[in-house]
């Protein structure tokens, strides 16, 4: 038996481990991942790494 994996977990995933390893490439990978459009987004999700949130 093979078990399916939708991508967005793996993305989900993904995001997980580089917050922990490498802030500045969770910025990028997220940034691509999540279809920024506007400098806000990324503003909101550094202000999120700062807090020490998600």
């Amino acid at each position: 038996d093979q078990t399916e994996i939708k991508s967005t977990q793996i993305g989900e995933w993904v995001m997980e481990a580089l917050k922990k390893l490498d802030n500045v490439a969770y910025v990028r990978f997220a940034s691509v991942y999540k279809d920024f459009r506007d400098i806000d987004q990324f503003r909101h999700i550094i202000d999120e790494l700062r807090k020490g949130g998600t």
